[in-house]
């Protein structure tokens, strides 16, 4: 069966246009609606053969998510999203401020969220949420080495509990009603990938 798929690799070549015929020239942008998370924008962009489509991108500050390693377990958050309609465990994460950077905004999210600091914070890698629809990206970050202080600073409108999960019990949930969020999924397969 090898040498079989050996051989028809060797005889088989995918035939594929250049990438640079992909690529779609944006003519026009406007906002057709902006709320205080993101605003609709409407374009006018040209394919590569000369047809103009119109299509709806969502723009947003990007966001982060702070992965807190703590030994055999992940420090995690449960809160209400209004999406969904159910309560949902995830990773500390939240929008990146107005003149901050990633790294920032991490720091901050991971105290705002469960009053911890980290010693050492690495950056796992910088994804768009869905290329398709929006134009921000969400920047994950690992934290370890933590110090606690033991309080919360959310912001008016969050509601969160803390916990410690161990991190066999977070991987293989993901995906479940509990753990609902794909950017969550997302972030945990950077830091598979990490350790792999």
């Amino acid at each position: 069966m090898l040498s079989f798929l050996l051989n028809f690799q060797n005889n088989f070549s995918i035939k594929s246009m250049d990438d640079k015929k992909l690529i779609w020239h944006e003519k026009f942008r406007r906002e057709v609606f902006k709320t205080p998370v993101f605003a609709v924008t409407e374009r006018i962009s040209v394919s590569p053969d000369g047809t103009e489509g119109v299509y709806i991108v969502n723009e947003a500050p990007d966001w982060v998510i702070v992965i807190p390693d703590d030994g055999e377990n992940f420090l995690m958050v449960r809160q209400w999203r209004h999406g969904e309609k159910s309560l949902s465990i995830e990773f500390p994460g939240g929008v990146i401020d107005k003149g901050e950077v990633p790294l920032e905004a991490a720091k901050r999210e991971l105290l705002e969220e469960i009053g911890a600091t980290a010693k050492k914070m690495t950056c796992l890698g910088s994804m768009n949420p869905n290329p398709a629809l929006f134009a921000n990206h969400v920047h994950v970050f690992l934290a370890e080495d933590l110090e606690f202080s033991g309080k919360q600073n959310l912001d008016s409108d969050e509601y969160v509990n803390y916990m410690e999960i161990s991190k066999s019990e977070v991987i293989k949930k993901m995906g479940s009603h509990e753990y609902c969020h794909a950017l969550m999924a997302s972030a945990a397969a950077l830091y598979l990938a990490r350790n792999f």
